[in-house]
């Protein structure tokens, strides 16, 4: 009768070797940092035209998504008027760039399925609260608050430094009080200098996080190193980046903050679009199969607006 030499793999068995190999290089690779391509700045104007492109295809989405956004800026402005509303309006406005990347989250959904062929609707962008890395989402959106907090009262501290307490009544007398005085130019000169740190502090931590965490799922500090990794690889893209949409915030902002309206959609679908343009796509990404549709009659309209309640209902 034959004996199994002393040593030799039994058949069918498997060898732990390869095995463990094996299970490594899985993790490994399902481990591996994304891959980070280096851009110019024609991939940006093909970022923004894409995003156009998402805007005219949903404009009423859109719209409705971000109709929020304006009125936001009006409750912050009618908060402050008591506490000389002139000078704050313009670190307002330059401070939405801190919180427009948290904003724009159901346009990159609106995105991404206009990208992979699926059906887009307010509905769809609704999906995003249900997104697995929601609460990763949120983490960084409190950041980004918590970074446009600080900035509106820095900027109420300089403006205190530069002319005391003594708030201007009239447009004509706060104009001529920063643009004729030295104290003025002091406060434009410090002012646009702490406000450039604090957009590049947001920018460097938000440009590609919120749209990573959408398409992987990843982590609130693993998008933001992605993030950081991305602007030291492409500083000159990203900083024309950051001077496009702080000029567009600014410009949708001076009819009473209602251009954001538009602003604020073109800018997040292009957002979506320049994250596609400065990461690999995942090779393992398994496609995603569109659920159908389920008819939503207008007499379960509040229900509709929190579609996860009904699983727990039934």
């Amino acid at each position: 009768m034959a004996t199994p030499i002393q040593g030799a793999p039994i058949q069918g068995a498997p060898i732990q070797g390869s095995v463990t190999s094996v299970t490594q290089s899985g993790q490994n690779a399902a481990a591996a940092p994304p891959v980070i391509r280096t851009i110019g700045l024609s991939d940006l104007h093909q970022a923004l035209r894409l995003g156009w492109e998402d805007f005219k295809a949903v404009p009423s989405h859109a719209i409705i998504l971000c109709v929020i956004y304006p009125v936001l800026g009006l409750v912050l402005a009618r908060t402050v008027m008591g506490y000389a509303v002139l000078p704050l309006l313009f670190p307002l406005a330059a401070g939405f760039a801190l919180l427009g990347p948290f904003a724009a989250l159901g346009l990159y959904e609106l995105s991404r399925r206009r990208e992979n062929g699926e059906e887009a609707s307010a509905w769809d962008a609704i999906e995003v609260f249900r997104s697995p890395s929601f609460g990763a989402m949120l983490a960084v959106g409190v950041l980004l608050l918590a970074l446009f907090v600080t900035w509106i009262a820095t900027a109420q501290a300089i403006y205190t430094a530069a002319f005391g307490y003594a708030t201007a009544a009239e447009i004509p007398d706060f104009a001529q009080r920063v643009l004729t005085t030295s104290q003025g130019w002091w406060l434009i000169v410090v002012g646009c200098g702490t406000g450039f740190l604090f957009a590049l502090v947001a920018l460097c931590i938000s440009v590609v996080s919120f749209p990573i965490m959408l398409d992987r799922h990843t982590s609130a500090g693993e998008a933001m190193v992605t993030s950081l990794r991305a602007v030291a690889r492409n500083p000159v893209p990203m900083a024309a980046w950051g001077l496009i949409v702080a000029a567009l915030l600014v410009l949708g902002s001076l009819p009473f903050f209602l251009g954001l309206a538009v602003v604020i959609p073109l800018l997040g679908h292009a957002t979506w679009h320049l994250y596609r343009a400065v990461i690999v796509k995942d090779p393992n990404a398994r496609p995603v199969t569109p659920r159908p549709r389920e008819r939503k009659p207008a007499a379960d309209f509040p229900a509709n607006l929190f579609p996860w309640r009904r699983k727990d209902d039934t």
